[in-house]
């Protein structure tokens, strides 16, 4: 059976990245379907998501919310679009490699998981080298979160994350922020899913290129953890 994948790109203010990241989705040599979020962008991203659509109208669809929102609710109207077997997040930046898809993809083809991550800090694939606290939180965050969900992760905030499309239609979104990451690995397990993950690289970005995410992020993505372990999916 040919597979299907479905790349959801959430989209927020990335008038500099956003052609050449959806160019490098559409270089990967997949049968795949692009699903663009737009949560309110006001920097021309738009425009640009309109030229795509019309460029690429059998594989790129945009939507566009009228306000903003956050990842989270990007991420949750973009999984209701998607329609591949298989469903991966792909961050509208260049931080994270395409072509890695395949690599994602790999344990879900040969039968063994359900859902992948893709880990900056697993293997000897390069990655830049950038800010100690940022790490030092994910870490800590990854660590908190394996605590309630007794799974082993070493990255659990990953952009990278892959799922059966069977999965995400068991699990609600709640969370329109970065608390999407402690939140879908709380509902995954709780389903117990077969979870793996494979080494990915990474091309960091830093706060002067539009990277977005802050400590008071970290400081929700604690309660999502707390949060989301003790709920019933």
């Amino acid at each position: 059976m040919t597979v299907k994948l479905s790349v959801v790109i959430p989209v927020y203010n990335e008038v500099a990245t956003i052609k050449e990241i959806v160019q490098r989705v559409l270089d990967v040599d997949i049968e795949k379907e692009i699903i663009i979020v737009d949560d309110y962008s006001t920097d021309g991203t738009r425009k640009i998501l309109d030229e795509l659509s019309n460029n690429y109208p059998n594989i790129v669809k945009v939507i566009f919310h009228n306000f903003n929102q956050g990842k989270g609710a990007a991420l949750r109207t973009g999984f209701a679009e998607a329609s591949g077997h298989v469903v991966v997040v792909q961050d509208a930046d260049l931080e994270y490699n395409p072509q890695e898809f395949k690599k994602l993809l790999k344990p879900i083809l040969d039968g063994r998981a359900d859902v992948v991550y893709g880990s900056r800090f697993l293997g000897g694939d390069e990655h830049r080298v950038l800010y100690f606290w940022h790490y030092v939180g994910n870490k800590f965050l990854t660590l908190i979160s394996n605590m309630f969900t007794n799974l082993n992760l070493t990255d659990m905030e990953t952009c990278y994350k892959m799922f059966k499309k069977e999965v995400l239609d068991k699990i609600k979104i709640e969370e329109n922020r970065f608390g999407f990451e402690p939140e879908i690995t709380a509902k995954v397990a709780k389903l117990g899913c077969r979870v793996y993950e494979v080494g990915i690289s990474y091309s960091g970005r830093d706060y002067s290129q539009g990277k977005k995410i802050t400590w008071k992020d970290g400081l929700r993505a604690l309660w999502c953890i707390l949060k989301y372990n003790f709920k019933k999916v």
